[in-house]
């Protein structure tokens, strides 16, 4: 079956997963982490992407981003694997791909979803069980979030700002989102939109991304879909994205 097109839409937020090959490790250690980082700060200032959150795991990344172009995200994602691998290869003496195929990811509602999404991510490390709170992994954007570090990777969105009107207020009202667990349903979601590739949001949001492309939207779906569009997506083995729980 052939892929379908990526649905990447300048303005909007994207939640992006890339993995290694074969669940293998994309880092062997921290000099490898740094210089992810480096590159990624690199190319997405080349081509025009806001990175919100990140977080570095041992065989995956997490990224949530907003391109100011359409073909932004792609050609961010293709200058930072082409980089990075080679200066590992190089660096490890390795040779060949250390990637999963192509990048996953999927378009989301940010007014529903942003938030959200932004702890799902720092809550990755504390899922896997590297570490008891998320404050404590340093691979990540979450430092920045609640006033510890400056991150110059980070872009702070809109609605992180509409937390508070002063630094202070919004550190704190971002720490204070930690008190809510995050719903198992929100969690999976959030999960199978970027590994399917489906835009995650409310059927009011669905329903204008409808209008504006004729990309399948849903399972099933092509273009404009009759009557309600369902906001959650049908789940997915995720078991290969291991160690997320």
């Amino acid at each position: 079956m052939a892929r379908l097109p990526r649905l990447i839409l300048a303005g909007q937020t994207h939640h992006l997963i890339q993995r290694g090959h074969n669940r293998q490790a994309i880092f062997v250690d921290d000099r490898d982490r740094r210089k992810y980082i480096d590159t990624l700060r690199e190319v997405a200032t080349i081509h025009a992407v806001a990175v919100h959150a990140y977080v570095l795991m041992d065989n995956h990344v997490h990224l949530l981003v907003t391109p100011q172009h359409p073909d932004g995200v792609s050609r961010m994602m293709q200058a930072l694997g082409r980089r990075f691998v080679a200066w590992f290869n190089q660096r490890h003496g390795r040779s060949g791909t250390l990637w999963e195929g192509r990048f996953r990811g999927a378009l989301i509602d940010s007014e529903r979803y942003f938030l959200t999404c932004m702890r799902y991510i720092d809550l990755n490390p504390v899922r896997a069980g590297m570490v008891s709170n998320c404050r404590d992994f340093i691979w990540s954007s979450h430092a920045h979030y609640i006033g510890e570090r400056t991150d110059s990777l980070v872009t702070e969105h809109p609605l992180f700002w509409a937390l508070g009107n002063t630094p202070f207020e919004r550190d704190a009202a971002y720490k204070a989102l930690f008190a809510t667990e995050i719903t198992k349903a929100d969690q999976q979601a959030l999960t199978d939109s970027a590994i399917k590739g489906w835009p995650l949001g409310s059927a009011e949001f669905l329903a204008k991304l409808a209008e504006q492309t004729n990309r399948r939207l849903q399972t099933g779906t092509r273009g404009r879909p009759p009557g309600k569009v369902q906001e959650m997506n049908e789940p997915v083995d995720i078991t290969s994205l291991t160690p997320i729980k």
